[in-house]
């Protein structure tokens, strides 16, 4: 039986990191997955020795070897197929269960929404480096820009972050448009930590079950 695909999505801030390692603690004992399935816990960028790679090149680079908006675009997109190949259609064949940090939505929200690419050229791009593969169900932890900037008041911005205002505010109503559009699960984050777990876990319990 092929396993299942999960992704969160969001902007950061979000609580994604908090909400994975709970949904990877909680999710075995939880019954939703079959006897000997196990959980693949994964990111974008970076699931790979080459998305770890591109990671540094997208988020950190050195001023000089800093990727322009298309440039940007295709790393991000050559990061998903490496990412797809090695471990989740291979995880999924396996029966096992895949929970990532990100996945093409992010790309859409970022290079689409917010450095205004085109959309169409990004869904056509999308289809080619996942080759078809969708999310069972993906998670927006959906959070006003002013509390996740609030949020990160005292880390350091990555490349993409510091961006600027307007960018980020794109990317946060792109998002939205997504989770409208595409069926995704929205979840309110702008709540305590546990109160978003339960959704969460209802949410899945829900629309989840055993063999379905």
């Amino acid at each position: 039986m092929r396993g299942r695909f999960l992704v969160m999505e969001g902007i950061d801030g979000c609580g994604k990191t908090t909400q994975m390692q709970r949904l990877a603690e909680w999710l075995p004992g939880s019954g939703l997955m079959p006897s000997g399935a196990q959980l693949v816990q994964t990111r974008e960028p970076g699931g790979t020795p080459l998305g770890q790679a591109l990671r540094q090149l997208l988020l950190h680079p050195p001023e000089a070897v800093a990727p322009g908006p298309v440039a940007e675009l295709l790393l991000y997109a050559a990061d998903r197929a490496q990412h797809v190949d090695q471990v989740i259609r291979p995880a999924l064949a396996r029966g096992d269960w895949v929970i990532s940090d990100r996945f093409a939505g992010s790309t859409l929200a970022y290079q689409g929404y917010g450095r205004e690419l085109n959309r169409e050229l990004i869904v056509q791009l999308e289809q080619i480096a996942t080759t078809g593969l969708q999310p069972d169900a993906t998670f927006l932890l959906d959070l006003p820009l002013a509390v996740s900037q609030a949020r990160r008041a005292d880390q350091a911005n990555d490349r993409i972050e510091a961006a600027g205002q307007a960018f980020l505010q794109r990317v946060s109503e792109g998002f939205r448009v997504l989770a409208a559009g595409r069926g995704w699960w929205c979840i309110d984050a702008d709540q305590v930590p546990d109160a978003v777990t339960a959704q969460i876990r209802d949410r899945l319990q829900r629309g989840f079950s055993e063999g379905g």
